[in-house]
């Protein structure tokens, strides 16, 4: 049956089948792309085509094994991390990388290869992974690690799921003391501020992340808020364990006009005054710490039926803050909203052929779809990124131009050449693989 399907970003819209059951194998047999909860934010879970079958992974989540001693655990690609984290959590075990919502499969922290608050420490997702059994695109299934088909699985951590249909996954949890989260907070005055103490922070913190007010002109350009955690000591924390938060639901989409530029900016400006009159510090849920935004179920309704777009690149910054300056230079003067602006700082690049991070800070944006506009933010922010040697996520994007990506990153064909071994014949593509990868259409 055909239904009309979206990244997280609700842009572009793609009318296909969904093929989803309990038994993965028989879903990915014949499909084109496997898709988990959808929480890719532009066409990186769509099909290329009208029609196309997609196989569908959230039935597929049951816990295959787990080993409460030394923390390894085994699950079918449809596991969401917040049904594992109801598991291992009470047991003392956590995810060793947790990206900015619960709401994810495993299969698809695999296959963008997700990072979070402690990627300067612990790497990506895919560094703590230590086998995958995938089906093939001619249908074969594989148990593939670094000793076993190494390549393949270099070639998966990232992938973007075009390289098999990810049907298990096994993975190193990290163990703590108590499931709770110490946390500090520190006022930034300006960018250049902002990017000292995050770059700070990250040496002395496991965890570190930083909220930027994107709306700010002149000197005050690039304030924000410095972010800080860690596990907490058994001394420290709570006796219970946390319980679930509360969901508000978001139950309809809201007007366009809603997030504009003035709307954002009073809310940046509210939320940095509270934050530097009261900076928080002391023991919070680790939910509310991870995962913010999963208080409210279906935020991304908020945007309105136009939908957003994140933009999210990493920047190297050996000549100090001054790209990151020219970047927010730009992002400030275009008067586009970016309702969330967050930096991160990134450690070593990976082992996955084709993720994400590399040294340098990582900055996403989430900006309303407003069509040419929009479009030109991209390709001038993108500039940046290029002028930088920097690069884009693909599970954040919907809107960079294929010559611009290839650019950004000469590893595509190398990766290129390993999809093509396993699969010859492109049998397994998407929507973003089509626009940006050279897959035919």
């Amino acid at each position: 049956m055909s239904q009309r399907l979206s990244g997280w970003g609700r842009f572009p819209v793609v009318d296909c089948t969904e093929r989803a059951s309990e038994d993965l194998v028989a879903s990915c047999r014949g499909a084109v792309l496997t898709r988990g909860l959808g929480r890719s934010y532009g066409d990186a879970s769509l099909p290329a085509h009208a029609g196309d079958v997609v196989a569908g992974t959230r039935f597929g989540n049951r816990i295959l094994a787990f080993d409460a001693a030394t923390g390894v655990l085994r699950a079918e690609a449809g596991l969401s991390l917040s049904e594992m984290d109801a598991v291992s959590r009470p047991r003392g075990w956590v995810s060793p990388v947790c990206p900015g919502t619960s709401y994810v499969t495993l299969g698809g922290m695999v296959a963008s290869d997700v990072h979070g608050k402690n990627h300067h420490v612990k790497g990506t997702f895919g560094e703590h992974v230590r086998a995958l059994l995938v089906m093939t695109a001619d249908g074969r299934l594989l148990e593939i690690s670094r000793e076993v088909e190494g390549e393949l699985f270099a070639a998966t951590l990232g992938g973007m799921g075009l390289t098999g249909h990810l049907v298990e996954v096994e993975v190193q949890l990290h163990r703590v003391e108590a499931p709770w989260i110490h946390t500090e907070e520190e006022i930034a005055t300006d960018l250049a501020d902002l990017v000292v103490r995050l770059r700070k922070a990250s040496r002395e913190w496991p965890y570190t992340v930083a909220w930027v007010d994107s709306l700010m002109r002149g000197r005050a350009m690039g304030r924000g808020v410095v972010m800080k955690g860690r596990w907490a000591g058994a001394d420290e924390a709570p006796d219970e364990l946390p319980r679930p938060l509360k969901r508000i639901p978001m139950p309809l989409d809201l007007p366009g006009w809603v997030l504009g530029p003035w709307s954002v900016k009073a809310f940046d400006a509210v939320f940095y005054k509270a934050h530097e009159w009261r900076p928080k510090h002391g023991i919070v849920h680790p939910d509310t710490f991870f995962y913010p935004l999963d208080s409210i179920l279906d935020w991304n309704r908020m945007y309105g039926r136009r939908g957003f777009i994140q933009h999210q690149c990493v920047l190297p910054v050996d000549d100090g803050e001054q790209v990151v300056h020219r970047f927010f230079d730009t992002l400030t003067s275009s008067g586009s909203a970016s309702f969330l602006t967050v930096l991160k700082d990134c450690g070593p690049e990976g082992t996955g052929m084709i993720s994400f991070p590399r040294p340098g800070l990582s900055v996403a944006l989430d900006i309303p779809m407003r069509g040419a506009e929009t479009q030109a933010l991209v390709d001038a922010l993108n500039r940046h990124v290029l002028e930088a040697g920097g690069r884009i996520y693909l599970a954040k994007d919907a809107l960079t131009r294929p010559e611009d990506f290839a650019a950004m990153d000469p590893r595509i064909d190398a990766w290129n050449a390993v999809r093509r071994r396993w699969d010859p014949e492109g049998r397994l593509k998407s929507a973003l693989s089509v626009r940006l990868l050279g897959d035919e259409a």
